[in-house]
């Protein structure tokens, strides 16, 4: 028994390693590593932690990925899809509001399009979810149990986002007016980025442990990023 506790701390362990790794390599590669690299890190770094899960003993189901668990989760993907339309959609013809979309990132509607698409289901989405809410939740979930699970995963995805929330006011226009651009902006956004995506980390874990399956945080996730990126096109349509 206690020699199965430690292969299990000594697996998780395993698994912040790869993912401290895979953070830091994209946040100090950014800018000196080709560009198509730094966006395989995340990705390659999800499908090794999948492997070592299944090396480890963890089964499909203990990953949400199993076939039996897809159907269940469809009612709660389609819901979670619909509520964050709804609310993105209020918020963005409120103008006070409209104004904290204004990242220029997605400054234009075909790029933003492309990363609805594309880039966030397949850079950022499908390989975090893997991350967090399949491989790492279900290794927690097998030593601590859920709700530690839910609370532990949350914290870890919302520090995973410190690297890439610094110089977050820089590029969006309504949170430079509101926070500011200098050093107290900086910290005010790493520090709102780190809280909201934590909270979100809560939301998602439950949505996992809630449907049994991937699928449902897979599309809250991929909602709140993709009618994000299209917001903030719109936005700018109206600036």
């Amino acid at each position: 028994m206690v020699r199965s506790r430690l292969g299990s701390v000594a697996w998780i362990a395993a698994t912040l390693l790869v993912l401290v790794g895979a953070n830091l390599a994209v946040a100090f590669g950014s800018g000196h590593l080709p560009t198509a690299l730094t966006y395989a890190v995340v990705p390659v770094a999800a499908v090794v932690l999948v492997v070592m899960a299944r090396v480890s003993g963890l089964g499909w189901a203990d990953l949400g990925l199993a076939k039996s668990q897809i159907r269940p989760s469809l009612p709660y993907a389609a819901a979670a899809i619909g509520v964050v339309v709804l609310v993105v959609g209020a918020v963005i013809v409120v103008p006070a509001l409209r104004q904290l979309f204004l990242s220029e990132k997605y400054n234009a509607v075909l790029p933003a399009l492309f990363a609805a698409g594309i880039a966030i289901p397949l850079h950022t989405v499908i390989p975090e979810e893997l991350a967090f809410r399949s491989v790492l939740h279900g290794r927690l979930t097998h030593l601590f149990g859920v709700r530690s699970a839910v609370f532990l995963g949350a914290f870890a995805f919302g520090l995973w986002h410190i690297a890439s929330s610094w110089g977050l006011t820089d590029g969006n226009k309504g949170l430079t007016d509101f926070l500011g651009n200098g050093t107290f902006g900086q910290i005010a956004g790493v520090v709102g980025a780190v809280v909201a995506t934590a909270v979100a980390g809560l939301v998602l874990s439950w949505l996992r442990h809630r449907s049994t399956s991937l699928i449902a945080p897979i599309a809250l996730h991929w909602a709140l990023n993709a009618t994000g990126a299209v917001a903030a096109a719109a936005a700018w349509q109206f600036a």
